[in-house]
C-alpha cells in the first residue's frame, strides 16, 4: 500500500486534501495520471498545503458551474435508435460512447468517461443513467432505446409496448382463425 494525498473528492476514498492509502496499482494506473492523487511525501504535502486554499477555490468554482449546468439539464432525456429482436433484445448493445454522443446532440457535452454506466444496455426501453459533471455533482438523464422514434415516443409517455404488441398478435390470431374456420366451411359445401 502507498499513500497518496486526493487533489479532489474520490468516491469511495475520500475528499479532497486526506492522505490516504492505496494499492500501488490503483495509485499508478487511475489515481496517478489522471491527477485525482499526488504521492504523499514531504515535499508534495508541503506544496499541497501551500496551494490548498487555490486549490479548493478552483474546486469550488468548477463545482457550482457544473451545478449550473445540472440545474439547466436537468431532466435530460435522449433517444437512441436501435435495431431489435421481437423480444425487445438488441442486436448489439448501447455504450456509454452512444449515450455521450446522444447527450452532445441534445446540447450537453460531456465525454464518454463521465458516463456512469454500470453494464452496456442491452434491451429496449426507459434507463436511468447518471452523468457525471463533477466529483460532487450527479446528472441522472433518461436514456430511451428503441426501434423507431414513434415507439421511443410511446415508450416516454409510459406506455406499454408489449401490452400493445400482445393485443396485435392476438387480433392477427382472431383474424386468421376466423379465416380458416371460413375456408373449412368452404371445403364442406
Amino acid at each position: 500500500m502507498i499513500e497518496v494525498i486526493l487533489m479532489q473528492r474520490v468516491d469511495k476514498l475520500g475528499q479532497m486534501g486526506e492522505v490516504v492509502k492505496v494499492r500501488p496499482g490503483y495509485a499508478r494506473n487511475f489515481l496517478l495520471p489522471k491527477g485525482r492523487a499526488i504521492r504523499a511525501n514531504k515535499d508534495n504535502l508541503a506544496r499541497f498545503e501551500r496551494e490548498r486554499v487555490q486549490l479548493e477555490a478552483l474546486n469550488l468554482k468548477r463545482r457550482e458551474e457544473a451545478e449550473r449546468i445540472a440545474e439547466r439539464m436537468d431532466g435530460l432525456s435522449v433517444v437512441i435508435i436501435r435495431q431489435a429482436g421481437e423480444s425487445g433484445g438488441l442486436y448489439g448493445s448501447v455504450s456509454s460512447r452512444d449515450i455521450a454522443d446522444a447527450a452532445k446532440a441534445a446540447g450537453l457535452t460531456v465525454a464518454r468517461s463521465q458516463i456512469l454506466l454500470e453494464q452496456p444496455i442491452k434491451t429496449l426501453g426507459v434507463t436511468q443513467v447518471k452523468v457525471e459533471l463533477h466529483p460532487e455533482v450527479l446528472l441522472p438523464i433518461s436514456v430511451n432505446v428503441a426501434r423507431s422514434v414513434e415507439e421511443a415516443e410511446k415508450q416516454a409517455r409510459g406506455e406499454d409496448l408489449r401490452a400493445e404488441q400482445q393485443a396485435e398478435e392476438e387480433s392477427l390470431e382472431a383474424e386468421l382463425a376466423a379465416e380458416l374456420s371460413e375456408l373449412g366451411a368452404a371445403s364442406e359445401d
